[in-house]
């Protein structure tokens, strides 16, 4: 056992307990590395903790699997939020994880060249660091003129989950995108609904789903240029799962560009005229969850400048998970394997490299 002023050292300790955290976990498996990961909820799951009950992947489930064991089977097209969230229970537990739970970290320092994790639960310390705490931990929500003024309720999407209180109400969805045309799709069942988005949506041919991204992110890994005839689509494109297609049977989609500002009972159009609502919901996304590594100093613009994963200015920091600038399509299911796989090949070459020294 490695020791450190009487403490215990990880060669990695990964914070995040989500696909990505897994999916990097997997891979370190096969190592002879001392690694552990570090999550703050109660149980696995990783934020599909937090999405509406109703939630569905864009994938069929042998697309909506992580590194060495497929997703078994979905009873629909589609595979279920809660399946996907069992599936994840089933997978921590098939490779029995070194893994820490309710460990919600405050700060990542460095002390004499070793990086000190503060949590809630202790100090942990580790020669490597693995931040995988994902892209949709913190909820984006616009500034609007007046938004203060609103007396209606105001729920972002990470908030939403089912349609219980919306029920005869008038709501305003703002924000495209998947989640926005599936919770709107589910909302104007019992609910009177309009929909704001900052440019016309693109919905994806009935044919193409996940399996096309999926694809098409195998064609950017190995810089292919035989992409499918149809042309590239993009990760914001409307998949039309069941309850997508049902709103485009309904005709529900009908989008309006963004409002110029609050007054108390509701909105005022950019031509001046006045709408009432009960609530707005913000289907507007997330920024990327970086607050515990801002003590090392790294962080520009919200972003950590990195090569593929790795963080320039701390080069024994790795980020997964987050988005493009992490690898491409690093924060999805299909997406983060290829990730992780080349994230852990470089911790070993690290640890080859040090151990010559």
């Amino acid at each position: 056992m490695k020791k450190y002023f009487s403490v215990h050292i990880f060669d990695t300790i990964i914070i995040g307990g989500g696909q990505a955290g897994l999916s990097i976990a997997y891979f370190l498996r096969r190592s002879d590395l001392d690694y552990l990961i570090i999550d703050d909820q109660k149980r696995a799951g990783g934020t599909w903790l937090n999405t509406w009950e109703s939630l569905k992947l864009f994938s069929p489930s042998e697309y909506s699997s992580l590194s060495g064991w497929q997703m078994p089977k979905s009873n629909y097209e589609y595979p279920t939020r809660d399946e996907f969230i069992k599936y994840l229970i089933a997978y921590e537990e098939r490779y029995n994880f070194p893994l820490k739970r309710n460990t919600l970290v405050h700060r990542v320092v460095k002390e004499n060249d070793i990086f000190k994790i503060e949590t809630n639960r202790g100090n942990l310390y580790a020669r490597t660091v693995v931040s995988a705490t994902g892209a949709t931990r913190v909820p984006y929500v616009p500034n609007y003129p007046n938004q203060g003024l609103f007396t209606g309720m105001q729920l972002h999407s990470v908030d939403y989950r089912n349609t219980k209180i919306f029920e005869g109400k008038k709501v305003l969805v703002v924000g495209g995108g998947n989640s926005g045309a599936q919770i709107l799709a589910e909302l104007s069942k019992v609910a009177r609904t309009k929909w704001i988005t900052l440019d016309a949506p693109r919905f994806l041919p009935e044919e193409m789903d996940g399996r096309y991204l999926f694809h098409q992110a195998n064609s950017r890994y190995f810089k292919s240029e035989t992409l499918n005839q149809n042309g590239e689509a993009s990760l914001s494109d409307i998949v039309q799962v069941e309850i997508v297609k049902d709103g485009l049977e309904r005709n529900i989609y009908k989008d309006l560009r963004p409002f110029a500002s609050f007054y108390e009972q509701g909105i005022i159009w950019s031509n001046g005229e006045k709408e009432a609502f009960d609530a707005i919901l913000w289907c507007t996304g997330f920024r990327p969850n970086l607050d515990h590594l801002k003590p090392l100093n790294i962080i520009e613009n919200n972003r950590i400048k990195t090569e593929h994963t790795r963080a320039l200015k701390e080069p024994r920091l790795w980020l997964v998970g987050y988005g493009n600038w992490t690898g491409f399509a690093s924060a999805t299911i299909y997406g983060v394997g290829k990730t992780a796989r080349a994230t852990v090949k470089e911790i070993k070459a690290y640890f080859e490299n040090m151990a010559e020294y």
